[in-house]
């Protein structure tokens, strides 16, 4: 069939239209996290969710994961059992005192009706035996967060990293139950900082994310707040939270 240079203006027109509004139709970019101390499997499965359009933290222990759930709103956790530091019954035991909502799957090679039961027991969603196949573990994952999308929200209300806490209804921080003081500007910083723990931040995305400004690469504005907040949240405490990473950006984290 051949088609008139009418008709083909016409299905240009229409594919510009479609293609436009893929472009400006709003996603949402679910966050998942995964504690799995065995690197290949942990990279097979930051890989493949990654491929399926969702964005994956790693934890190669228990302690690790525990950290970033503090610092980080996830819209699902993926954990092993068997960990380093924490095992993954204890992490869900500790999860399920503050957040009864977030969706567990539990991936591990333990495998009996016991082990599974207290899986359960102490909060998680879904259980899941290694070897397992990937399509069933993606289906999964779309299950358990279309059942969290059917629930109301939880509004976040403190972020806690190590000895540091910030209400963030308040506006207050506090580091060993001591108040600190801190200016508009200097808490919005410290926000991002913890909200990003344990990840290198550049000076160019603090400039976007917490001045909504473009960095100057002639000014060492945000180096000076970086200072201003060194003194006031490391200074007089032993365990540094701020760290430089020469040449890249920043890092908050308890970790030398």
């Amino acid at each position: 069939m051949n088609l008139s240079e009418e008709a083909l203006e016409l299905v240009d027109f229409w594919l510009f239209l479609l293609i436009l509004r893929l472009q400006t139709e709003p996603r949402t970019m679910h966050q998942i996290l995964v504690i799995e101390d065995d690197k290949r499997v942990a990279d097979l499965l930051k890989i493949g969710l990654e491929e399926n359009g969702y964005q994956v933290l790693v934890a190669y222990d228990g302690e690790m994961g525990w950290r970033l759930i503090q610092t980080h709103v996830f819209q699902l956790i993926i954990s092993d059992i068997i960990l380093p530091g924490k095992s993954g019954f204890e992490l869900c035991r500790a999860i399920r005192q503050t957040d009864e909502r977030i969706p567990i799957l539990m991936l591990t090679a333990l495998g009996t009706a016991d082990d599974k039961l207290e899986g359960f027991d102490v909060g998680a969603d879904d259980y899941m035996v290694k070897p397992f196949d990937f399509r069933e573990l993606l289906a999964r994952v779309k299950v358990l967060l279309k059942r969290q999308a059917a629930s109301p929200p939880e509004v976040v209300k403190e972020r806690v990293y190590a000895d540091l806490k910030i209400n963030l209804e308040r506006r207050e921080v506090t580091r060993k139950d001591l108040p600190i003081k801190l200016s508009p500007k200097e808490y919005n910083l410290l926000v991002y900082l913890v909200e990003h723990a344990e990840k290198v931040v550049t000076r160019v995305e603090i400039a976007e994310q917490v001045w909504n400004t473009h960095f100057d690469t002639g000014t060492n504005f945000i180096d000076v707040y970086i200072n201003y907040l060194r003194k006031k949240i490391d200074k007089a405490f032993e365990t540094k939270l701020i760290h430089t990473k020469p040449g890249v950006g920043f890092i908050f984290t308890d970790k030398p």
